[in-house]
């Protein structure tokens, strides 16, 4: 390939944010290449900011005004004289228009040529390139409009499925990635419902509602080859990844290699991926995914960018995956042969969520609070930093922790052990879930499938939140009474550590409360566990295996409890967002379960729903309202049965 696509550069714009904007960056600086960042408002302090050579504001917080505006982007580029541009992955990597203006103005794109991106990007098109390749694909129909009366599809010529679906069926964007635009359907009669609840999804994130129904393949594994192409006609895999630890289609936990898989269907599996990327003329790094069932397999989805998962193919292989990215846009030929890219151990990497795992894994916001990463226990990928807003206008990714080790089994344990030093507090993480998945027995056998998050009973014990561990309460006193600020000792009233005027001074005690349980706690209990504590003037935090436990302390400095809770005729806003639609109004009458609203956070939509049969006495907020978590948006009052 020639022209604008491949030729040497000094200077590299990174169009990204967060921990991968950090990652390019490093890697680009340690090329020598000057390297320029761009940022929104919210990003103004943020890690990637201050490790690039310059920075450009591009807009506003919300991404479709500073990240995705292309325009914004090319301008930075311009009035910085960078050459290049690496999308990084997420917003605009995928986007071919993108990729095509980026050529247009003269600079190099980090990445395969639009076109390219363009067949790919659609999961439509994309199949027809697979099985122009020779590579096995999933059943499928283009999704035409719907029956009403029967919600099944009718028959159209070359129709897979024979008009009558065969049940389950996956609906899915034939645009975008992600998890984003997909619902897994079981009964005819939830057709209709999950295509416009998916295509409405697909429209916000990508702009695009084509939907396509796929077979469902039950218990399946997913399973991604890592390939890298350059312009001089080189074409090698990098071998696979396991990212069958799911839930709702995200991915949560990637290992390489993959666990499960034997020797013959890697080698088949790999040179399919190859051949893929051959036929469609691919340059630069990308992953060709598939659904694995027993010896079978087929044929996802292309994703022509970097992946989130890439430090664990780094991690086994040796290879700098980012280096090579932008050694191939520059027209240099890939420093590698086939038989040179073995792979040395096993890695996991586990993706540290602002998300609550115990309700639904919605999405959370707020301020950092302490944030320790285990960078002497693991390879941490991550730009969060203590005290810095996690707003739910990006994705709510944190960053991502990944263990290499000899075996599979001391990359488990390096990894539980990495987590269990890994704290975030004042916005909710799926942290702690995550450390007791790592740790459990069906991740251990290898035993977790992609529906298995979602549908497997077994999986109901980790979606519970574990209770406060009893040793908690002793070490949260025990670091109140040796650590706590001087404000707090310098009067025996303020102190609420128990402390009295007698002969005989009771020992030094705190008062502490956690979910309506209060006790006053002397800090002389043994605690035989590890546990992480920080203090504030009204609570303190307890971390346990990635677990943080808020401990109030309802009389220092005369500081009130919590806020009243809701009654249980409200319906709040379980994650702070923005309101997309609103059903109802004051004073209509609602079923239990009825539709009053959706909200959307971090390109994720939930449905609210009345608690009880009764009547609307309030509807708080209008379409485009921003709210905060807790917050009220409707009251239901049951009907008198009366």
């Amino acid at each position: 390939m020639t022209g604008l696509h491949a030729r040497p550069f000094s200077s590299l714009l990174v169009a990204n944010r967060g921990e991968i904007a950090v990652r390019v960056i490093s890697a680009a600086r340690a090329m020598g290449l000057r390297t320029v960042a761009v940022y929104s408002d919210a990003d103004v302090g943020a890690l990637h900011v201050e490790q690039a050579a310059e920075a450009v504001r591009i807009g506003p917080t919300p991404a479709a005004q500073s990240y995705l505006s292309i325009e914004a982007l090319l301008r930075a580029a311009a009035q910085t004289g960078a050459e290049a541009v690496h999308p990084g992955y997420g917003f605009l990597s995928e986007r071919a228009d993108f990729a095509r203006a980026v050529t247009e103005a003269g600079l190099v794109w980090v990445g395969p040529p639009a076109d390219v991106i363009e067949r790919m990007g659609r999961k439509d098109r994309a199949r027809t390139v697979a099985l122009a390749a020779g590579v096995p694909v999933v059943l499928s129909h283009p999704l035409p409009d719907l029956s009403p009366a029967h919600g099944v599809l009718a028959p159209s010529p070359g129709d897979n499925f024979g008009g009558e679906l065969a049940y389950p069926v996956l609906v899915k964007a034939v645009a975008g990635g992600g998890g984003k635009g997909m619902r897994i359907v079981r009964d005819p009669a939830d057709l209709g419902a999950a295509v416009e609840a998916a295509r409405r999804e697909a429209r916000h994130a990508f702009g695009d509602g084509t939907m396509l129904l796929e077979r469902f393949v039950e218990a399946g594994r997913h399973v991604e080859v890592q390939v890298l192409a350059d312009t001089h006609g080189a074409v090698l895999h990098l071998h696979e990844r396991d990212c069958s630890v799911q839930r709702r289609h995200q991915k949560v936990l990637e290992e390489s290699p993959a666990p499960t898989i034997s020797a013959d269907l890697r080698e088949r599996l790999c040179s399919a991926a190859t051949e893929l990327a051959r036929e469609v003329g691919y340059v630069g790094a990308g992953t060709v995914e598939f659904l694995v069932a027993g010896e079978e397999f087929f044929f996802l989805e292309m994703n022509t960018r970097l992946q989130v998962e890439h430090p664990v193919t780094e991690a086994v292989t040796g290879i700098d995956l980012v280096r090579l990215q932008l050694q191939v846009a520059a027209g240099e030929p890939l420093p590698l042969t086939q038989p040179a890219i073995g792979v040395t151990g096993h890695a996991i990497e586990a993706r540290v969520y602002a998300e609550d795992p115990y309700a639904g894994f919605l999405p959370q916001a707020g301020r950092a609070g302490h944030v320790d990463w285990p960078v002497e226990h693991a390879r941490v990928d991550a730009a969060l930093r203590a005290g810095e807003e996690v707003s739910t206008a990006y994705d709510p990714i944190l960053g991502k922790v990944t263990v290499q080790a000899p075996t599979r089994a001391a990359a488990i344990t390096g990894l539980t052990v990495a987590l269990d030093h890994t704290v975030v507090t004042g916005v909710s993480t799926n942290v702690g879930f995550v450390r007791e998945l790592v740790a459990g027995a069906e991740f251990a056998d290898a035993q977790i499938h992609t529906g298995w998050l979602d549908s497997d009973p077994a999986a109901r014990a980790y979606l519970q939140h574990p209770a406060l561990p009893e040793g908690a309460w002793g070490q949260a006193a025990r670091h109140l009474l040796t650590e706590r600020p001087a404000a707090e000792t310098s009067h025996p009233f303020g102190a609420g550590d128990g402390w009295r005027g007698a002969a005989d001074p009771a020992p030094p005690r705190v008062l502490l409360r956690h979910n309506g349980s209060t006790r006053f706690v002397s800090g002389a209990e043994q605690v035989e566990q590890a546990f992480r504590v920080h203090a504030s003037t009204a609570a303190v935090e307890v971390v346990h295996h990635g677990h943080v436990y808020v401990l109030q302390r309802p009389d220092a400095l005369g500081v009130a409890g919590q806020h009243p809770a809701a009654t249980e005729r409200d319906v709040t806003a379980p994650m702070p967002g923005t309101v997309l639609a609103v059903h109802v109004v004051a004073g209509e009458r609602v079923d239990a379960g009825a539709a009053l609203g959706v909200l959307e956070a971090m390109k994720m939509e939930l449905t609210l729903t009345a608690p009880t049969t009764g009547e609307v006495t309030f509807a708080g907020v209008a379409v485009g309202d921003q709210v905060p978590i807790g917050h009220v948006l409707f009251t239901v009052e049951p009907l008198d049965e009366a």
